[in-house]
Protein backbone atom coordinates (compact mmCIF):
# COMPACT_ATOMS: atom_id res chain seq x y z
CA UNK A 1 0.00 0.00 0.00
CA UNK A 2 1.55 2.91 -0.88
CA UNK A 3 0.76 6.21 1.25
CA UNK A 4 0.26 9.49 -0.25
CA UNK A 5 2.22 12.53 1.18
CA UNK A 6 1.07 16.23 0.40
CA UNK A 7 3.36 18.57 -0.03
CA UNK A 8 3.74 22.10 0.53
CA UNK A 9 2.95 24.74 -2.38
CA UNK A 10 6.13 26.04 -3.77
CA UNK A 11 6.51 29.08 -2.32
CA UNK A 12 4.74 29.01 0.93
CA UNK A 13 6.72 28.15 3.73
CA UNK A 14 5.70 26.54 7.25
CA UNK A 15 4.15 28.42 9.82
CA UNK A 16 7.08 30.53 11.81
CA UNK A 17 9.50 30.13 9.61
CA UNK A 18 9.61 33.82 8.48
CA UNK A 19 10.24 34.55 12.08
CA UNK A 20 13.13 31.89 12.77
CA UNK A 21 14.81 32.88 9.43
CA UNK A 22 15.31 36.36 10.76
CA UNK A 23 17.39 34.62 13.73
CA UNK A 24 19.38 32.16 12.13
CA UNK A 25 22.39 32.18 14.52
CA UNK A 26 22.00 31.30 18.46
CA UNK A 27 23.89 34.68 19.61
CA UNK A 28 21.22 36.55 17.39
CA UNK A 29 18.80 35.53 19.73
CA UNK A 30 21.15 36.47 22.62
CA UNK A 31 21.65 39.91 21.34
CA UNK A 32 17.87 40.30 21.26
CA UNK A 33 17.27 38.84 24.30
CA UNK A 34 19.52 41.26 26.43
CA UNK A 35 18.11 44.20 23.89
CA UNK A 36 14.85 43.20 24.96
CA UNK A 37 15.49 43.89 28.84
CA UNK A 38 17.45 46.72 28.28
CA UNK A 39 14.33 48.16 26.58
CA UNK A 40 12.00 46.64 29.33
CA UNK A 41 14.28 48.05 32.58
CA UNK A 42 13.96 51.32 30.92
CA UNK A 43 10.40 51.86 30.32
CA UNK A 44 10.36 50.79 34.13
CA UNK A 45 12.70 52.62 35.50
CA UNK A 46 11.18 55.31 33.55
CA UNK A 47 8.36 55.43 35.32
CA UNK A 48 7.85 58.47 38.28
CA UNK A 49 7.65 55.41 41.07
CA UNK A 50 10.98 54.26 40.11
CA UNK A 51 12.38 58.20 41.48
CA UNK A 52 12.88 60.01 44.86
CA UNK A 53 11.86 63.27 43.20
CA UNK A 54 9.26 64.47 41.23
CA UNK A 55 8.10 62.65 37.66
CA UNK A 56 10.13 60.93 35.95
CA UNK A 57 13.69 60.32 35.33
CA UNK A 58 14.94 61.08 31.58
CA UNK A 59 14.55 58.63 29.27
CA UNK A 60 18.91 58.67 29.02
CA UNK A 61 19.25 58.32 32.41
CA UNK A 62 16.80 55.31 32.24
CA UNK A 63 18.59 54.08 29.56
CA UNK A 64 21.82 53.96 30.99
CA UNK A 65 20.99 52.49 34.04
CA UNK A 66 19.31 49.80 32.79
CA UNK A 67 21.82 49.25 30.49
CA UNK A 68 24.62 49.57 33.30
CA UNK A 69 21.94 46.87 35.05
CA UNK A 70 21.78 43.90 32.74
CA UNK A 71 24.86 44.08 31.28
CA UNK A 72 25.92 44.23 35.29
CA UNK A 73 28.47 47.15 34.82
CA UNK A 74 27.66 49.26 37.44
CA UNK A 75 28.33 52.70 35.60
CA UNK A 76 26.16 55.01 36.73
CA UNK A 77 24.68 59.10 35.86
CA UNK A 78 22.76 59.86 38.64
CA UNK A 79 23.55 58.43 42.38
CA UNK A 80 21.40 55.04 42.81
CA UNK A 81 20.70 55.31 46.82
CA UNK A 82 20.44 59.19 46.11
CA UNK A 83 17.55 59.00 42.81
CA UNK A 84 16.62 56.34 42.64
CA UNK A 85 13.71 55.39 45.08
CA UNK A 86 12.90 51.57 46.09
CA UNK A 87 10.90 50.29 43.43
CA UNK A 88 13.86 52.01 41.11
CA UNK A 89 16.63 49.95 43.25
CA UNK A 90 14.43 46.58 43.13
CA UNK A 91 14.21 47.12 39.28
CA UNK A 92 17.64 47.85 39.17
CA UNK A 93 18.34 44.57 41.41
CA UNK A 94 15.79 42.81 39.31
CA UNK A 95 17.85 43.49 35.96
CA UNK A 96 21.07 42.63 37.19
CA UNK A 97 19.86 39.15 38.40
CA UNK A 98 18.47 38.49 34.88
CA UNK A 99 21.84 39.98 33.04
CA UNK A 100 23.60 37.82 35.37
CA UNK A 101 21.54 34.33 34.66
CA UNK A 102 21.92 34.82 31.43
CA UNK A 103 18.51 35.57 29.39
CA UNK A 104 18.68 32.33 27.83
CA UNK A 105 19.48 30.74 30.67
CA UNK A 106 16.07 32.31 32.24
CA UNK A 107 14.35 31.26 29.16
CA UNK A 108 15.58 27.55 28.94
CA UNK A 109 14.74 27.34 32.59
CA UNK A 110 11.33 28.16 32.18
CA UNK A 111 10.51 25.87 29.25
CA UNK A 112 11.54 23.18 31.41
CA UNK A 113 9.64 24.28 34.45
CA UNK A 114 6.44 24.62 31.98
CA UNK A 115 6.92 21.28 29.37
CA UNK A 116 9.72 19.62 30.76
CA UNK A 117 10.90 19.57 27.61
CA UNK A 118 14.00 21.83 25.31
CA UNK A 119 13.43 22.61 22.18
CA UNK A 120 16.75 22.42 19.62
CA UNK A 121 16.48 26.61 18.91
CA UNK A 122 16.32 26.97 22.76
CA UNK A 123 18.55 24.77 23.39
CA UNK A 124 21.40 25.75 21.23
CA UNK A 125 20.47 29.76 22.68
CA UNK A 126 21.50 28.73 26.00
CA UNK A 127 24.13 26.85 25.09
CA UNK A 128 25.56 30.44 23.32
CA UNK A 129 25.00 32.41 26.50
CA UNK A 130 26.48 29.40 29.01
CA UNK A 131 29.02 28.08 26.80
CA UNK A 132 28.48 24.46 27.60
CA UNK A 133 30.53 22.26 25.06
CA UNK A 134 27.71 19.64 24.35
CA UNK A 135 24.69 20.04 23.52
CA UNK A 136 22.32 17.52 25.78
CA UNK A 137 24.16 19.19 28.95
CA UNK A 138 22.24 22.26 28.62
CA UNK A 139 19.43 21.25 30.58
CA UNK A 140 21.56 19.85 32.98
CA UNK A 141 24.00 23.17 33.66
CA UNK A 142 21.00 25.24 33.28
CA UNK A 143 19.73 24.03 36.37
CA UNK A 144 23.01 24.00 38.35
CA UNK A 145 23.50 27.18 37.64
CA UNK A 146 20.72 28.86 39.26
CA UNK A 147 20.54 26.05 42.53
CA UNK A 148 24.36 27.15 42.30
CA UNK A 149 23.94 30.94 41.85
CA UNK A 150 20.93 31.19 44.32
CA UNK A 151 22.65 29.73 46.86
CA UNK A 152 25.98 31.66 46.73
CA UNK A 153 23.92 34.88 46.45
CA UNK A 154 21.56 33.30 50.05
CA UNK A 155 24.93 32.97 51.93
CA UNK A 156 26.82 35.72 51.06
CA UNK A 157 23.39 37.48 51.94
CA UNK A 158 23.20 36.26 55.27
CA UNK A 159 27.25 37.52 56.21
CA UNK A 160 26.37 40.61 55.46
CA UNK A 161 22.80 40.94 56.88
CA UNK A 162 24.38 39.96 60.70
CA UNK A 163 27.20 42.26 59.70
CA UNK A 164 25.19 45.18 59.35
CA UNK A 165 22.58 44.30 61.77
CA UNK A 166 25.12 43.33 64.48
CA UNK A 167 28.14 45.88 62.92
CA UNK A 168 26.39 48.53 62.51
CA UNK A 169 23.25 48.69 64.09
CA UNK A 170 21.06 48.48 61.26
CA UNK A 171 17.62 47.28 61.76
CA UNK A 172 17.08 44.35 60.78
CA UNK A 173 14.83 44.70 57.72
CA UNK A 174 17.16 47.26 56.69
CA UNK A 175 20.04 44.96 56.98
CA UNK A 176 18.33 42.60 55.08
CA UNK A 177 17.51 44.61 52.45
CA UNK A 178 21.32 45.57 52.17
CA UNK A 179 22.81 42.27 52.45
CA UNK A 180 20.64 40.61 49.44
CA UNK A 181 21.05 43.63 47.57
CA UNK A 182 25.02 43.89 47.70
CA UNK A 183 25.19 39.89 47.45
CA UNK A 184 23.23 39.95 44.22
CA UNK A 185 25.12 42.62 42.94
CA UNK A 186 28.77 41.17 43.96
CA UNK A 187 27.81 37.20 42.78
CA UNK A 188 26.70 39.28 39.25
CA UNK A 189 30.06 41.47 39.03
CA UNK A 190 27.46 44.51 38.73
CA UNK A 191 29.15 46.76 40.89
CA UNK A 192 25.81 48.78 42.31
CA UNK A 193 25.87 49.80 45.97
CA UNK A 194 23.09 51.66 48.01
CA UNK A 195 25.73 54.06 49.48
CA UNK A 196 26.80 57.11 47.35
CA UNK A 197 31.08 56.82 48.38
CA UNK A 198 30.48 52.33 47.65
CA UNK A 199 32.35 50.45 49.22
CA UNK A 200 34.82 53.16 50.91
CA UNK A 201 33.23 53.73 54.18
CA UNK A 202 34.40 49.87 54.98
CA UNK A 203 37.26 49.80 53.44
CA UNK A 204 39.06 48.50 56.73
CA UNK A 205 36.18 45.93 57.28
CA UNK A 206 36.77 42.67 56.21
CA UNK A 207 33.39 41.35 57.62
CA UNK A 208 32.01 43.30 54.42
CA UNK A 209 35.20 43.49 51.87
CA UNK A 210 35.80 39.82 51.99
CA UNK A 211 31.89 38.22 51.64
CA UNK A 212 31.93 40.76 48.83
CA UNK A 213 35.11 39.80 46.93
CA UNK A 214 34.31 36.30 48.23
CA UNK A 215 30.97 36.25 45.43
CA UNK A 216 33.01 38.18 43.35
CA UNK A 217 35.48 35.65 42.47
CA UNK A 218 32.89 33.15 42.51
CA UNK A 219 30.07 34.53 40.33
CA UNK A 220 33.33 35.64 37.29
CA UNK A 221 35.25 32.31 37.77
CA UNK A 222 32.80 31.06 35.70
CA UNK A 223 30.12 28.13 36.07
CA UNK A 224 31.62 25.36 34.01
CA UNK A 225 34.77 25.75 36.26
CA UNK A 226 33.18 25.24 39.68
CA UNK A 227 31.45 21.99 38.01
CA UNK A 228 34.47 20.52 36.62
CA UNK A 229 36.31 21.57 40.36
CA UNK A 230 33.24 19.99 42.56
CA UNK A 231 34.04 17.00 40.53
CA UNK A 232 37.75 16.59 40.43
CA UNK A 233 39.36 19.05 43.13
CA UNK A 234 41.35 16.73 44.41
CA UNK A 235 43.00 15.84 40.95
CA UNK A 236 44.28 18.63 39.16
CA UNK A 237 46.05 16.33 36.05
CA UNK A 238 42.70 15.46 35.05
CA UNK A 239 41.57 19.22 34.71
CA UNK A 240 39.97 20.56 31.36
CA UNK A 241 42.31 23.68 29.56
CA UNK A 242 39.85 25.91 30.19
CA UNK A 243 39.85 25.17 34.30
CA UNK A 244 43.53 25.17 34.23
CA UNK A 245 43.67 28.04 32.62
CA UNK A 246 40.95 30.14 33.81
CA UNK A 247 42.20 29.02 37.59
CA UNK A 248 45.89 29.46 36.87
CA UNK A 249 45.92 32.93 35.28
CA UNK A 250 42.98 33.85 37.77
CA UNK A 251 45.41 33.06 40.40
CA UNK A 252 48.28 35.07 39.23
CA UNK A 253 46.50 38.41 38.56
CA UNK A 254 45.13 38.26 41.76
CA UNK A 255 48.29 37.88 43.46
CA UNK A 256 50.02 40.42 41.01
CA UNK A 257 47.62 42.43 40.98
CA UNK A 258 47.50 42.62 44.70
CA UNK A 259 51.44 43.06 44.92
CA UNK A 260 51.31 45.76 42.49
CA UNK A 261 48.63 48.44 43.20
CA UNK A 262 49.24 48.06 46.94
CA UNK A 263 53.28 49.11 46.18
CA UNK A 264 51.89 51.65 43.90
CA UNK A 265 49.42 53.29 46.74
CA UNK A 266 51.59 51.92 49.63
CA UNK A 267 52.53 55.97 50.25
CA UNK A 268 49.42 57.59 48.77
CA UNK A 269 47.51 59.51 51.45
CA UNK A 270 44.29 60.05 49.70
CA UNK A 271 43.62 55.97 49.23
CA UNK A 272 46.22 53.65 51.34
CA UNK A 273 48.74 55.85 53.06
CA UNK A 274 46.54 56.56 55.77
CA UNK A 275 45.72 53.16 56.56
CA UNK A 276 47.86 50.81 58.97
CA UNK A 277 49.41 48.00 57.31
CA UNK A 278 47.26 45.55 57.53
CA UNK A 279 44.12 47.67 56.67
CA UNK A 280 46.50 48.54 53.95
CA UNK A 281 47.14 45.28 52.61
CA UNK A 282 43.05 44.20 52.87
CA UNK A 283 42.23 47.16 50.95
CA UNK A 284 44.86 46.03 47.80
CA UNK A 285 43.46 42.73 47.27
CA UNK A 286 40.14 44.36 47.44
CA UNK A 287 41.58 46.67 44.41
CA UNK A 288 42.63 43.84 42.79
CA UNK A 289 39.89 41.60 42.88
CA UNK A 290 37.26 45.04 41.97
CA UNK A 291 38.95 45.04 38.17
CA UNK A 292 37.95 41.26 37.62
CA UNK A 293 34.43 43.39 36.57
CA UNK A 294 33.12 44.06 39.84
CA UNK A 295 32.90 47.79 39.70
CA UNK A 296 32.70 48.38 43.65
CA UNK A 297 35.37 50.84 45.12
CA UNK A 298 37.01 50.68 48.44
CA UNK A 299 38.73 53.53 47.29
CA UNK A 300 38.85 56.69 46.46
CA UNK A 301 39.18 55.73 42.22
CA UNK A 302 39.72 59.41 41.31
CA UNK A 303 42.75 59.96 43.62
CA UNK A 304 44.68 56.97 42.70
CA UNK A 305 47.83 56.81 40.27
CA UNK A 306 47.85 57.28 37.33
CA UNK A 307 50.15 54.35 36.95
CA UNK A 308 47.28 52.79 39.08
CA UNK A 309 45.19 53.77 36.34
CA UNK A 310 46.99 51.68 33.82
CA UNK A 311 47.55 48.75 35.95
CA UNK A 312 43.53 48.60 37.00
CA UNK A 313 42.97 49.22 32.46
CA UNK A 314 44.57 45.88 32.60
CA UNK A 315 43.01 44.01 34.88
CA UNK A 316 39.61 45.72 33.57
CA UNK A 317 40.36 44.67 30.15
CA UNK A 318 41.21 41.20 30.95
CA UNK A 319 38.23 40.81 33.47
CA UNK A 320 37.32 36.97 34.53
CA UNK A 321 36.53 33.76 33.72
CA UNK A 322 34.12 32.57 31.08
CA UNK A 323 30.69 31.30 31.23
CA UNK A 324 30.45 33.56 34.49
CA UNK A 325 29.04 37.16 35.54
CA UNK A 326 32.38 39.06 34.77
CA UNK A 327 33.31 40.53 31.58
CA UNK A 328 36.34 41.67 29.34
CA UNK A 329 38.05 39.63 27.06
CA UNK A 330 37.88 36.58 29.68
CA UNK A 331 41.57 35.19 31.70
CA UNK A 332 40.61 31.99 29.17
CA UNK A 333 41.60 33.99 26.04
CA UNK A 334 44.32 35.65 27.84
CA UNK A 335 45.93 32.42 29.14
CA UNK A 336 45.45 30.73 25.85
CA UNK A 337 47.12 33.35 23.94
CA UNK A 338 50.18 32.98 26.47
CA UNK A 339 50.50 29.66 25.59
CA UNK A 340 50.16 30.49 21.35
CA UNK A 341 53.12 33.04 22.14
CA UNK A 342 55.16 30.46 24.24
CA UNK A 343 54.97 27.88 21.60
CA UNK A 344 55.80 30.58 18.66
CA UNK A 345 58.90 31.62 20.80
CA UNK A 346 59.53 27.68 21.06
CA UNK A 347 58.91 27.32 17.63
CA UNK A 348 56.76 24.48 18.57
CA UNK A 349 54.28 23.15 15.63
CA UNK A 350 51.41 22.84 17.76
CA UNK A 351 49.92 24.54 20.78
CA UNK A 352 49.86 22.45 24.13
CA UNK A 353 48.01 22.79 27.47
CA UNK A 354 49.24 20.35 30.17
CA UNK A 355 48.46 17.26 27.81
CA UNK A 356 46.14 18.63 25.32
CA UNK A 357 46.64 20.07 21.88
CA UNK A 358 45.07 23.56 21.29
CA UNK A 359 43.01 23.36 18.09
CA UNK A 360 43.50 26.04 15.39
CA UNK A 361 40.13 27.31 15.73
CA UNK A 362 40.18 28.38 19.62
CA UNK A 363 43.65 30.13 18.64
CA UNK A 364 41.82 32.10 15.91
CA UNK A 365 39.05 32.71 18.12
CA UNK A 366 40.89 33.69 21.19
CA UNK A 367 43.17 36.14 18.17
CA UNK A 368 39.64 37.49 16.69
CA UNK A 369 38.20 38.27 20.45
CA UNK A 370 40.94 40.34 21.41
CA UNK A 371 41.61 42.57 17.69
CA UNK A 372 38.01 43.01 17.95
CA UNK A 373 38.17 44.21 21.93
CA UNK A 374 41.36 46.28 21.04
CA UNK A 375 39.33 48.24 17.88
CA UNK A 376 36.28 48.95 19.77
CA UNK A 377 38.33 50.45 22.80
CA UNK A 378 40.65 52.78 20.39
CA UNK A 379 37.81 54.03 18.52
CA UNK A 380 35.68 54.70 21.62
CA UNK A 381 38.72 56.16 23.22
CA UNK A 382 39.22 58.31 20.41
CA UNK A 383 35.90 59.09 20.01
CA UNK A 384 35.32 60.12 23.81
CA UNK A 385 38.41 62.12 23.63
CA UNK A 386 36.91 64.31 20.46
CA UNK A 387 33.41 64.55 22.52
CA UNK A 388 35.49 65.61 25.66
CA UNK A 389 37.99 67.85 27.40
CA UNK A 390 39.14 65.10 29.50
CA UNK A 391 42.44 63.73 29.63
CA UNK A 392 43.32 60.42 27.90
CA UNK A 393 44.11 58.28 31.16
CA UNK A 394 40.83 58.87 32.39
CA UNK A 395 38.72 58.89 29.33
CA UNK A 396 40.79 55.70 28.45
CA UNK A 397 39.54 54.20 32.36
CA UNK A 398 36.16 55.15 31.88
CA UNK A 399 36.04 53.54 28.25
CA UNK A 400 38.13 50.17 29.38
CA UNK A 401 35.76 50.22 32.67
CA UNK A 402 32.52 50.24 30.05
CA UNK A 403 33.99 47.50 27.54
CA UNK A 404 34.87 45.26 30.36
CA UNK A 405 31.03 45.53 32.35
CA UNK A 406 33.05 46.83 35.92
CA UNK A 407 31.68 49.89 36.94
CA UNK A 408 34.44 51.65 38.32
CA UNK A 409 35.36 55.34 37.17
CA UNK A 410 37.40 58.23 37.74
CA UNK A 411 34.39 60.02 37.84
CA UNK A 412 33.54 61.99 34.52
CA UNK A 413 30.60 59.72 33.76
CA UNK A 414 28.19 61.80 34.94
CA UNK A 415 29.96 64.61 33.22
CA UNK A 416 29.87 63.65 30.38
CA UNK A 417 27.54 64.76 27.01
CA UNK A 418 24.54 62.51 25.61
CA UNK A 419 26.54 61.68 23.01
CA UNK A 420 29.13 60.45 25.43
CA UNK A 421 27.09 58.59 27.80
CA UNK A 422 25.06 56.84 24.39
CA UNK A 423 29.14 55.44 23.44
CA UNK A 424 29.81 53.61 26.96
CA UNK A 425 25.65 52.23 26.34
CA UNK A 426 27.23 50.51 23.29
CA UNK A 427 30.31 50.06 24.81
CA UNK A 428 28.57 48.34 27.59
CA UNK A 429 25.91 46.48 25.63
CA UNK A 430 29.01 45.21 23.24
CA UNK A 431 30.90 43.65 26.13
CA UNK A 432 28.25 42.06 28.00
CA UNK A 433 27.32 40.38 24.84
CA UNK A 434 31.31 39.94 23.52
CA UNK A 435 33.00 41.61 20.74
CA UNK A 436 33.00 37.89 18.31
CA UNK A 437 28.88 36.82 19.65
CA UNK A 438 27.78 40.12 18.62
CA UNK A 439 29.78 39.77 15.32
CA UNK A 440 28.60 36.23 15.02
CA UNK A 441 25.41 37.41 15.61
CA UNK A 442 25.16 39.95 13.07
CA UNK A 443 26.05 37.62 10.13
CA UNK A 444 23.43 36.02 8.36
CA UNK A 445 24.36 32.92 7.47
CA UNK A 446 28.06 31.08 7.50
CA UNK A 447 29.69 31.16 4.36
CA UNK A 448 31.26 27.66 3.75
CA UNK A 449 34.25 27.68 0.67
CA UNK A 450 33.84 24.55 -1.27
CA UNK A 451 37.68 24.79 -2.26
CA UNK A 452 41.15 25.31 -0.99
CA UNK A 453 43.10 28.69 -2.09
CA UNK A 454 47.15 27.81 -2.86
CA UNK A 455 49.27 28.80 0.14
CA UNK A 456 51.59 31.57 0.24
CA UNK A 457 53.60 32.51 3.42
CA UNK A 458 54.24 36.74 3.83
CA UNK A 459 56.63 38.04 5.72
CA UNK A 460 55.19 39.16 9.23
CA UNK A 461 57.49 41.23 11.42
Amino acid sequence: MVRRVRLPRRGLKPRGSVLLERFQHPAQVVVTGFAFMILVGTLLLSLPAARQGPGSAPLLDALFTATSSVCVTGLITVDTPVYWSTFGEIVILCLIQVGGFGLMTLATLFAILLSGRVGLRARMAAQAETKTLQMPDVRRVVRNVVVFSLSCEAVIAVLLTARFAFGYDEPLGRAAYLGVFHSVSAFNNAGFALWSDSLMGFVTDPWVCLPICAAIIVGGLGFPVWFELARRWRRPRTWSILTRVTVGTSVVLFVGGTLVLTALEWNNPDTLGGLSRPSRWLAGFVMAVMPRTAGFNNVDVAEMRPESWLVTDVLMFIGGGSAGTAGGIKVTTFGLLAFVLWAEMRGDVHVNVGNRRLPPGTQRQAIGIVLLAVGLVAAATVSLLILTAHTLDRVLFEVVSAFGTVGMSTGITADLPASGHILLIVLMFAGRIGPLTMATALALRRRVRRYELPEERPIVG
